[in-house]
């Protein structure tokens, strides 16, 4: 491979380094060619960017991102693929139900957030977390509660009020 090749590699990952802010690092040797192209094809469906990469590359590229992926340097060794994916969860999610039929992707370590996971124990807890936006609407859900709990509460009490109201007027008269 050319050194102009490996300048454009390095940089086209710098930049999906810099620009997702989830990743997972994944072993993938050991798959033939259908199982590859099937955990491909999920990859694609569920929006995750699966590059198979050189160590040795990435690692320029891990140097060369804005941000400090230090920790990850002992973890390349053997075969690492890369899963660039928009959503936290959604990889761990594919790994999972991906290995229930074979014995791959294994996850080397993954950046969530700013956080690294390393291990393949992991799996499990990642495919857990929730994203950004769905902790916001929780939190929302929370915050609404208490509010419609008073409404309701308003709403029946004067419907109440007013049925008294109206049966101590019909007594009187």
């Amino acid at each position: 491979m050319k050194r102009e090749d490996k300048n454009v590699i390095i940089g086209e990952l710098t930049e999906k380094l810099n620009r997702y802010g989830h990743f997972y690092l994944t072993d993938i040797s050991d798959l033939d060619a259908d199982e590859t192209s099937s955990l491909r094809r999920m990859c694609f469906d569920k929006s995750i960017n699966l590059v198979v990469v050189k160590n040795t590359l990435l690692r320029k590229a891990f140097e060369q991102s804005e941000k400090n992926f230090e920790e990850l340097y002992d973890l390349l060794k053997n075969s690492t693929s890369v899963m660039f994916s928009e959503n936290a969860n959604i990889p761990a999610k594919l790994i999972k139900e991906f290995r229930r039929k074979h014995d791959r992707p294994v996850l080397k370590a993954a950046y969530v957030e700013e956080s690294f996971y390393f291990g393949d124990d992991q799996v499990e807890i990642l495919s857990k977390l929730k994203s950004r936006e769905e902790l916001i609407g929780d939190i929302v859900l929370m915050l609404q509660s208490p509010a419609m709990n008073v409404i309701s509460g308003l709403q029946s009490a004067g419907g109440k009020l007013a049925g008294i109201v109206k049966t101590l007027s019909e007594k009187e008269g």
